[in-house]
């Protein structure tokens, strides 16, 4: 198959629509269930690319959790410990492949922002795999295999209108790409970085210089993601998963902040009294994750006002002062902080810190790399210059 019409493109007034190959190629995908439309693709084709890098820079499984062309979450599959089995609400008693707890990850660091997504895997969707993505909100999945009955499973989501793509990995792209705007044609050569060479961490310009092996996987990762997020963007990373990402703002401490709200949300779910919230049964996911994102934040008081509370939860829980979350917090340290380019100004290191980062890899080249550098040796965190930048557009 050459080339596939769409339903529409970005939006419904957008026709005709279709994806194609050039020439006499073959497209390299198959579509096993579903209609995937134009974001669908974008979201589909953009979320492999990442996996499929993270796989070949960890040797590990991979997922990512897509969302109008930058991750929502991505993630290899190390092993969940038991309170992330919770706050990621795995089904007690499943055994997850490596694979599965990969895609749990991704999806589970920010559910807010995953929810409708559309999912990649960089592996052959197991039957594991396929049972989490059951129940969530997600409009499809890209990878490059399903066993029969992972592909059972996902052919029975949203009554046999789920979006199923699989991929060949063998599929190599042309060195040279190209996309029209206001048609005009603008052409470059594709984004080969390769971001797993040790290279990257020779220019440490910080006074502290160690970096674990944990860090450097992790940094790895962040920069990985970067590569498919568009910009301004910065990622956390903590365990070999983002944890916090913010894409596409026009100020980098505004990726910062953001990226950083995100990874303390992540964080403050994992206190004991949020993960033992008593919501009502059969609160819907939504509604449940939303609550949760409410009661942590600064709005509190719209889901534990009186006449409010009851729609959630069984009694009403306490609010959570300023001082218990920041103690808590203050708990979390190790977490890696990826930039797509330089930081201007130590401002970011400043907001970074506070969301427990000990490691740092940005671009450097900025005429204020001094004051950068002197606010990472003021909370004795390291820095590595990678000199590579990753803005994505």
């Amino acid at each position: 198959m050459n080339s596939l019409p769409l339903k529409y493109g970005c939006n419904p007034n957008q026709k005709p629509s279709r994806i194609f190959m050039e020439g006499d190629a073959e497209l390299p995908i198959e579509v096993l269930g579903g209609r995937p439309g134009y974001i669908n693709f974008l979201d589909a084709l953009n979320a492999w690319q990442l996996v499929r890098e993270l796989k070949a820079a960890t040797d590990m499984p991979a997922a990512a959790s897509f969302k109008h062309v930058s991750p929502a979450g991505a993630a290899i599959g190390l092993p969940l410990t038991d309170t992330l089995r919770r706050i990621y609400f795995v089904p007690e008693g499943l055994e997850l492949s490596p694979l599965a707890c990969a895609y749990a990850r991704a999806r589970g660091a920010d559910r807010m922002s995953s929810y409708g997504d559309f999912i990649a895997l960089s592996d052959t969707c197991d039957e594991a795999t396929a049972l989490l993505i059951k129940p969530e909100v997600s409009d499809g999945v890209i990878a490059p295999g399903f066993t029969p009955e992972a592909l059972a499973i996902l052919r029975d989501k949203r009554k046999g209108t789920y979006n199923i793509i699989q991929i060949d990995p063998h599929y190599q792209p042309a060195p040279i790409e190209r996309k029209q705007v206001f048609g005009i044609t603008f052409e470059q050569g594709r984004n080969e970085v390769a971001l797993d060479d040790p290279s990257l961490f020779f220019e440490i310009p910080t006074q502290c210089r160690e970096f674990p092996f944990e860090a450097r996987r992790d940094l790895v990762i962040a920069l990985i993601v970067l590569k498919y997020t568009q910009s301004n963007s910065v990622c956390y990373v903590k365990d070999g998963q983002a944890i916090g990402i913010g894409a596409g703002q026009q100020s980098r401490i505004h990726c910062t902040r953001l990226a950083g709200s995100k990874a303390d949300n992540w964080w403050l779910r994992q206190m004991p009294r949020v993960m033992d919230l008593p919501f009502v049964p059969g609160i819907r996911r939504a509604d449940r994750d939303n609550t949760i994102d409410l009661f942590i934040g600064d709005d509190c008081m719209d889901v534990l006002a009186e006449g409010e509370w009851q729609k959630f939860f069984t009694q009403r829980p306490a609010p959570l002062t300023r001082e218990e979350k920041r103690a808590w917090l203050d708990q979390n340290t190790g977490v890696a902080l990826g930039s797509d380019a330089f930081f201007p100004f130590g401002d970011n290191i400043e907001r970074a810190r506070k969301s427990g980062v000990s490691y740092v890899a940005q671009a450097g080249g900025s005429v204020r790399d001094d004051h950068v550098i002197a606010t990472c040796d003021k909370y004795g965190i390291a820095m590595t210059f990678t000199g590579v930048r990753l803005f994505h557009h």
